[in-house]
C-alpha cells in the first residue's frame, strides 16, 4: 500500500498492482501480465522504430509474444520475434505455431540466446526492440543488461520491466530484495553513456511497469 501524500498516478499504481487486475490480463485470451498502458506504448514504439527484429527475456503464457508478432508484422512482413523463457510449456499453441515467432527453452543468459539472436540480426538487419521481463533479481536483471550492452546497436530500443516492484512504489517487501531498478541504477553507475533514457514514453501514461527503463541505445 501507499502513504495519503503519493501523487494520484501512485495511488491508481498501486491499486492496479493490488487488486492484481494484471494477473486477469489477456491478449486474445492469453495471459498478457502486464500494464496495460505499457503495452500501448510498446506498440506505439514499434511503430516509431520500426525494428526488424523483437528479443523478449521472459515469455510466460505468451501472450506478449502474440501481442508483439501481430503488431510487428502489420509494420512489416520481414520480421522476427526470438522469445526466451526457461520454462515454455504452459504457452498456448497458437504462439508455437506463428510464423514470426521463435521460441527458446533456456535461461536469459545462455550463451544460445545471443549466438541465436545475432544469427538473426545477419538475417532481418535494421532494429532492435529488446524487452527484459524474467527473473527480477537485481544479480539477473543486471546479467541480463550486460548481455545486451554485447548486442544491441545504435538505435536499439531497450525496455526493462518491473523496476516498479521493491517499493517503486509497489511490493515493498519483495522477498529477493533489490531488483530491476536498482539493477539500472547499478548499470548506469558503470556505464552512463549507453542509452538515451526515454523519459517521453516512461512518463507519458502516468504510470509504469518499467521505471527508468525506456531506453534508447547511444
Amino acid at each position: 500500500m501507499i502513504g495519503r501524500m503519493s501523487s494520484p498516478a501512485d495511488q491508481y499504481h498501486c491499486w492496479y498492482y493490488d487488486t492484481k487486475v494484471w494477473l486477469k490480463t489477456t491478449f486474445l485470451g492469453i495471459p498478457s501480465m502486464k500494464s496495460v498502458s505499457d503495452m500501448w506504448n510498446y506498440q506505439e514504439i514499434l511503430w516509431e522504430h520500426k525494428p526488424s527484429l523483437i528479443l523478449e527475456l521472459g515469455t510466460g503464457n505468451g501472450g506478449s509474444t502474440l501481442y508483439f508478432a501481430g503488431i510487428l508484422q502489420m509494420i512489416s512482413p520481414h520480421t522476427r520475434i526470438l522469445s526466451v523463457d526457461i520454462h515454455q510449456n504452459g504457452l498456448d499453441e497458437r504462439v508455437r505455431r506463428h510464423p514470426a515467432i521463435e521460441l527458446l527453452e533456456c535461461d536469459s543468459l545462455s550463451p544460445v540466446v545471443a549466438s541465436r539472436f545475432g544469427e538473426l540480426r545477419r538475417e532481418y538487419g535494421g532494429k532492435a526492440f529488446c524487452i527484459a521481463d524474467s527473473g527480477h533479481s537485481m544479480e539477473h536483471v543486471l546479467a541480463e543488461l550486460m548481455l545486451l550492452r554485447s548486442l544491441t546497436l545504435p538505435g536499439d530500443y531497450v525496455v526493462v520491466e518491473d523496476g516498479n516492484i521493491n517499493g517503486h512504489p509497489v511490493f515493498s517487501a519483495y522477498d529477493p530484495g533489490p531488483g530491476p531498478y536498482e539493477a539500472l541504477e547499478e548499470y548506469f553507475s558503470r556505464f552512463p553513456q549507453d542509452y538515451i533514457p526515454d523519459r517521453e514514453r516512461e512518463n507519458k501514461f502516468g504510470f509504469t511497469y518499467s521505471p527508468k527503463g525506456f531506453l534508447i541505445r547511444r
